[in-house]
């Protein structure tokens, strides 16, 4: 792969810019054919998840492509489905620039963007113009400006939005980017939210005709306790998956660094142990009751198979794919068939 020799040049740039020159590349290597030449061949690892029947358990995490206007290109890199957003009811610039920094030497990201996006509308008009058929999920936002009490109204306008392009839909209430959003991940405050939501769900099944899960993503910084209370209100919900996990306010290993004691979300190597403690406590707490999607620092194959070994279904991919470039992805595939041929 050409990423080793390319990663130098990027990397020499702002990360917005490098990350928008990134997507520029893959989206002319899908539009003139020359991905599908390169693109890996892998193995078929099929598992059904949320009722859902993917190609393989490596999924790219949301935040990569805010605005779904990338997935052709994305869809050539091997990956058994992809996360798209978050998106917010209506377009917002999201925080000042400088707001993504990299650590280089502890391979992670520091990221402040903010739900930096088009607005809902300009999203599903980009998924379906993309021509992409694969497993898409839509994860969903509330706008900086909207108060938490009005919060539920801005997921059920983007359900509504993106219930007809999504196979599956994620409420992302974990971003410490968002003003006081982490605080909806209470166990109060997330039943509250879940019961309008869920029942707006059920609704546009109705419409569909056809299943739509519902995933939530939370946070690394929650106790045990925290996690437990999560836990009960998903089942009690009837919430499809969570996804574990967002990127952490915590600065272990990493404060002294350049760029290290920047504000907002850290992803990548630190958040690896983090994420898989929670996943570890959820499965627990869970014992099977709905999938987890494990996130978090993922940079090799064996780390993808790490998270599965703590209780994880599926996998996704983020800040890895800075640092390793697209062969990620198909390492990640390969290993976790494996997984499945081992005595």
């Amino acid at each position: 792969m050409l990423y080793p020799f390319l990663r130098p040049a990027l990397f020499a740039l702002d990360p917005e810019r490098a990350h928008g020159i990134a997507f520029a590349a893959l989206d002319a290597a899908a539009k003139s054919g020359l991905a599908r030449f390169v693109a890996p061949a892998l193995p078929r690892d099929p598992v059904r998840v949320m009722g859902i029947d993917f190609p393989n358990r490596v999924g790219l995490a949301a935040g990569l492509d805010k605005d779904a206007a990338h997935l052709a290109g994305l869809a050539t890199l091997g990956f058994g489905f992809l996360e798209a957003g978050t998106v917010t009811p209506r377009p917002q610039p999201g925080n000042p620039k400088p707001r993504m920094f990299r650590l280089p030497k502890a391979d992670a990201l520091i990221n402040r963007l903010g739900f930096n996006n088009g607005g809902v509308e300009r999203y599903v008009a980009n998924v379906r113009a993309s021509g992409y058929r694969g497993i898409l999920g839509c994860n969903i936002g509330k706008n900086a400006v909207t108060p938490n009490d009005r919060a539920v109204d801005d997921y059920l306008a983007c359900l509504a939005a993106v219930a007809p392009v999504a196979s599956y839909v994620t409420v992302n209430v974990s971003s410490p980017n968002t003003k006081g959003l982490r605080d909806l991940q209470s166990e109060e405050a997330l039943d509250a939210l879940l019961a309008r939501v869920v029942e707006a769900r059920d609704e546009r099944v109705q419409e569909l005709g056809r299943a739509l899960p519902l995933a939530i993503k939370i946070a690394p910084d929650l106790e045990s306790d925290a996690i437990r209370g999560i836990a009960r209100v998903l089942v009690a919900r009837r919430v499809d998956a969570v996804i574990a996990t967002n990127t952490t306010i915590a600065r272990d290993g990493v404060a002294s660094l350049p760029h290290g004691d920047e504000a907002g979300g850290l992803s990548g190597r630190p958040t690896f142990e983090r994420s898989n403690v929670v996943i570890r406590t959820l499965a627990k707490a869970l014992d099977g009751a709905l999938p987890i999607i494990g996130v978090g620092g993922i940079l090799s194959g064996d780390d993808a198979r790490e998270k599965i070994a703590c209780g994880a279904s599926l996998v996704q991919l983020y800040t890895g794919l800075v640092y390793r470039g697209p062969a990620l992805v198909a390492e990640c595939v390969r290993a976790l068939a494996a997984m499945g041929s081992e005595p």
